[in-house]
Order: C-alpha cells, then structure tokens, then sequence
C-alpha cells in the first residue's frame, strides 16, 4: 500500500533525472539543534519487510499500530500522541506517534540506558513471535529521516540505508523460539554547518537481543545469551538503549541520498534502452506503413475520374461510409474514456511534480497526495472529454452522460477500497482508513469533482461533436469475417505485449514499492518509461485499427480502446506472477488486499491505456479520411 510517471534531451536530461533527489522540496527549511536541545523520535507502523536474502519472500501485508497492546512496547507520559498526518501518508498506513526515549542534541554519547520493563503474557509472546517469523520491522523518525540499518549491495559493493529494522530474528527459522530485540544502539549522523548548530543527517538503528536477568543491573558491553519469549507463561522484558553521535561531511541537503539506493541501476538503463528501441521501431513502422501504402492509396482514389459512369472501392476506403457510424453502448465508452482522460492527466501533473522534487520522500505521504487533489480537480476534464466524445457518437443523452462520469468510477473505485478496508479492521491493522478520512474522501469525490465534471459536460456539450469528414451510410454493410488475430481477444492479448514489454522491468519496482514498504523515488526512469508506454500504445492501436479498417471492420471504436488497454491483462498476469514468486501469503486477509489492490492496478492501467488508444485512433481515423476524395 505503500508513485506514479519531458523535459530537456541528452546528457543534460540524464544528468538531471539522475541527481533529481539532490535538492530538496522548495519551502522546506532544515532544523538547527542546539547542543542539549531534546530530539524528538517518533514511532511509526510496524511493517512486513523483505529481507537480505535474495530469495526472501514478504509474508504478509498487514501493518499493525506500535502502540497496539499486543505488542506491549514502552509508552510515554501520559501516553502516546498521534501526530499530523497528510492524507496520502494516512491512506498508505502511516501512524505516528511520539515515543518515551530521551534524547539530547550531542549528549549521552555511549551512554547505555533503561527504557522501561513490561510483563508479556503468553498469548502477546505467541502473536510477537508471529510477528517476528514474518520478518516485521519497527519503523522510527528522528528530525524527518526514517531509521534503518546500513547495508551492504553485494552486486555494486556500496552501502546503503535499508529503512526500518527487524522487530527480532528467527535464523534459522522455526528450530525454537524465535529472538526478540531488546536493545537498540542508535547512531545519529550530525553535520554542523557552522559552531553551536548541528543537522541530523543520518540515523541508524542496530537491534540486539539481550537475554539474562531482565529486573536486574545492566551493562551494554557484556556479552549475554539472546531473549526468546515464551508462549507457556508470562515473560519480563527490559527495553535498554544507547545514543551515539557520529559527526558527518554530508550537508543536509543530501542526506537522503543513502537512503534512496538504486539496486543494480543497469536494469533501470537496460529497460529504457530497451523500451525506447521498441517505441523507435513501431514508430518507424507506423510511418512506412502511413507513408507507403496510405498515400498510395490516397493518391489512386484521388485520381480517379469522376466522369467515369463506374468507380470501385476498395481497401479501407470502402467502409467510408461505415467508419462513423455509432458503436453499441457510445454512453458506457464516453464515461470510460472520460475518466481515462482525467486519469491521465492526474498521472502527467503528479510525474511533473516528482520530476521537479515536490514529491520528496521527507514528505509522507505526498505521492497519494498530490494524486488525490489531481484527480479531484480534473474532474472538468473527465466531464469535457466525456461529453464531446459522446456528442461525436450521436448520443444524446447528455444528463445522464454527466452524472456517469462523474459518480461511476469513484462509486466502484470507493467500494472496493470500503470492502478492503474492511479486511484491515477485522485484521486489526492500523493500515486501516479511519471513518474520518473516507468521509474526506467522500466530499472531495462527490462534493468538489463531482461538481467539476458537471461544469466540464456543460462546456464539452457547447462545443458539440467532433465534425466528421464523410457521411454515414443510412444503410450499415455486411462485415467480413476478420482474420483470426483481428479477433477482439486475439488482438487486444497481442497489442498489450508492447507496452508491457516497455515497462515490466520498472513495474517491479513500483510492486515492490507498493507491497514491500520500498520508498520508490526514481521518477526519472518512470516518467521516460511512461511515456513510452503512452507512445507504444497508441502506435500499436493506430496500427490494428488500421488493419481492422483494411478487413471492412469498420466498428473500430470499441476495439481501439480494448486495443490500447490491452496492456491491463498482460499487467494482471504479471501481478501474479510476482505474487507466486515475491510473495508468500498464509493469511485470507493478506490474499485479498493483495489481489483487490491489483485489480485496482488493472482497472486503472485499462483506463488510462485504454483512452490513449481510442484517442489516438480516433485522431488517425479523421485524418486518414480526411484525406481522400469521396463522392
């Protein structure tokens, strides 16, 4: 649950996309720490992770409040405070919270100390086991910057942050009880930029687990055996850490850039060479195919004598009078492209934004943010789009075509989100929405798009239909039987290979970012990547329904947008794949969210492809006929 994807051209655009994470969000000021001055540390959800080993699968996606009872971790005075939150960081399970341990500004170096005891009864030491043979980490913020612990990329031999930190081990697993970390040795980075102010640049976490008496004296240098929890009585659990400070040369302006690793950057490179070749080359094809035969076929039909008593059709331009006509269900593929318009536009702003360094992972939550505002304020896109499209086609229905498009995909994507949500609470996870937020939700859906998508129907239905050059036929002509890979399934499974193609490398990513609590930051690769895919896409599309055209098939409309959005299936195909080979799931609830937040994936990559393709065909079309003299 945890991005979506030009700018300048060469080696200044690469050397940009590659130091994008360089400079930090505008209006973000760094925090000058006074020696002494208290350094606040807040807790956040504990998490499911990946682990070091390559073959490592994540075992659940539920996340779980620090301060759930069951966990029965060391609480403040007066008791944990929740903190701010932005309504992407919620949706994506943020829960913050202050925490008990005391930390002064370059003070306590070394200094082990006692954070609290608690009593664990049996039946929390079976769900803290659990926890931990599910490999779940604790995620801290000191000053913005997540703790984590500093590993090493065997591919690259570079050190990096690896956010968060294991709750406890279980290697090797399930020979006994596994260990739980008691004891946290913290490494604060600090540079100072001048005397007397100090910046938190860097913040590490080594979890250990320390056994032996747990009430008595303590001393963080002797060696003791490791602390198992036991599930046949209560256990006694002291909690100890220790502060150290490690001065650093790392201004504060780059001190995200150990966290936000790239593994084996060379795949990144591979797949946009590989997906730009594949763009260059249907691109090609396209041409020599408009070029070649098109033209030809233009320049014969033009130059044919009009004072011929007999003049014969053949090709593409026998169905002109066909081409136009109205598809079954015109209201159903309006609203879909509709809303695939505004989709798209939501995803072009939010790469803008992530390119230009407003969606810096300081900021939680800002990603889902952005989205939802950008998806909410482009309802009069949906609304216009819809409209026109839909005017075009004859229909005239135009109410009922407004309020399609502005309640149909919010109302399906809004109930699946509720039915999952619903998961999360009986799980008891803290991934859960509050009441509070859906209703936000709710108000800015129906309350301000809504509203939007109305005042864009009305400007889309005074401009009216797209002009169409040639007449309908009053009378529809018999269809041929169409090749077998003009087939509509046959077509759409082969037209998605492509764009699939062009982007299933960085598609791991963003399921490991998503699925594996991975922050992903690299918008540079996504945003080329998108608009690959989007070039990819339409190229194919204009391509089969040229071909569709060429066969007397003159019902393109509905087979362009299953065309363009046949990338959707091969996507569905992949997010299984990854789950059979990323992910071993063994609760219900895991399963669901997983398959329900993939079919939302789906859904959403079928709109935005799909209208991509219709719209890209229907520009062809009109210019393809267009072109050529009827009479």
């Amino acid at each position: 649950m945890h991005s979506s994807t030009r700018l300048l051209t060469g080696g200044v655009l690469l050397s940009t996309l590659l130091t994008v994470n360089a400079f930090y969000l505008p209006g973000a000021a760094p925090h000058d720490y006074k020696d002494g001055e208290k350094v606040d540390l807040y807790v956040n959800a504990l998490t499911p992770m990946l682990s070091g080993n390559e073959h490592a699968k994540l075992k659940s996606l539920i996340n779980y409040d620090y301060y759930d009872p069951s966990f029965h971790f060391c609480t403040p005075e007066g008791g944990p405070q929740k903190q701010p939150e932005s309504l992407g960081s919620i949706l994506f399970g943020d829960r913050i919270f202050n925490s008990p341990y005391d930390i002064r500004m370059l003070e306590q170096n070394g200094t082990c100390r006692a954070l609290c005891t608690v009593t664990v009864p049996p039946e929390d030491a079976k769900v803290i086991n659990d926890r931990i043979r599910e490999d779940y980490a604790l995620n801290w913020l000191i000053d913005g910057l997540p703790a984590a612990e500093m590993k090493l990329d065997t591919k690259s031999g570079d050190t990096f942050f690896d956010m968060g930190f294991n709750l406890g081990n279980d290697d090797p697993p399930h020979e006994e009880q596994p260990l739980l970390n008691n004891h946290y040795d913290i490494v604060l980075r600090y540079h100072s930029p001048k005397p007397g102010n100090h910046r938190v640049v860097g913040v590490l976490v080594w979890p250990y687990s320390r056994g032996g008496g747990q009430d008595g004296s303590f001393d963080c240098e002797s060696t003791v055996e490791p602390y198992r929890l036991r599930e046949d009585g209560p256990n006694r659990v002291r909690y100890t850490y220790r502060v150290m400070w490690n001065e650093s040369s790392t201004p504060w302006a780059t001190r995200w850039d150990n966290y936000l690793h790239i593994f084996d950057p060379r795949i990144h490179w591979f797949s946009l060479i590989n997906s730009i070749v594949i763009v260059v080359f249907l691109c090609v094809m396209v041409s020599m195919i408009l070029y070649r035969s098109v033209s030809r076929d233009i320049s014969r039909y033009n130059a044919i004598d009009l004072s011929e008593d007999v003049q014969e059709d053949w090709g593409w331009k026998l169905v002109h009078g066909e081409v136009f006509r109205t598809p079954q269900n015109p209201m159903i593929l309006s609203v879909l492209v509709g809303n695939g318009a505004q989709l798209c536009s939501m995803v072009g702003v939010t790469l803008v934004f992530a390119l230009l360094g407003f969606l810096s992972p300081s900021n939680r939550g800002s990603l889902a943010t952005v989205m939802m505002i950008c998806w909410t304020f482009f309802g009069g896109i949906g609304g216009y789009v819809s409209s026109r499209v839909y005017a075009s086609m004859g229909g005239n229905e135009r109410r009922k075509n407004a309020f399609l498009t502005a309640t149909i995909l919010p109302t399906l994507i809004f109930a699946i989100v509720f039915l999952l949500n619903l998961f999360l609470i009986t799980a008891h996870s803290s991934g859960a929405v509050p009441f509070g937020t859906m209703l936000l939700i709710v108000l800015l859906w129906f309350g301000i798009s809504a509203p939007l998508s109305a005042i864009g129907a009305y400007f889309g239905n005074r401009h009216g239909g797209i002009s169409h050059p040639v007449r309908v036929n009053p009378i529809p002509r018999q269809i041929p039987p169409p090749p077998k890979y003009l087939r509509p399934w046959a077509a759409t499974l082969l037209s998605g290979i492509l764009p699939f193609g062009a982007a299933f490398v960085e598609l791991y990513f963003v399921l490991s970012s998503l699925f594996a609590s991975r922050a992903y930051y690299a918008f540079g690769f996504l945003a080329l990547t998108a608009g690959v895919v989007a070039l990819t896409t339409a190229t194919v599309t204009i391509l089969f329904s040229y071909f569709l055209l060429c066969a007397e098939e003159y019902r393109w409309h509905w087979r362009a947008f299953l065309t363009g959005g046949g990338s959707a299936f091969w996507l569905l195909a992949y997010g299984l794949f990854y789950w059979i080979s990323r992910l071993s799931l063994d609760s219900f609830s895991s399963v669901v969210l997983y398959l329900g937040y993939l079919f939302l994936l789906v859904i959403l990559d079928f709109l935005v492809t799909g209208t991509i393709g219709f719209l890209a065909t229907y520009w062809a079309v009109r210019k393809l006929y267009g072109s050529i003299r009827i009479d």
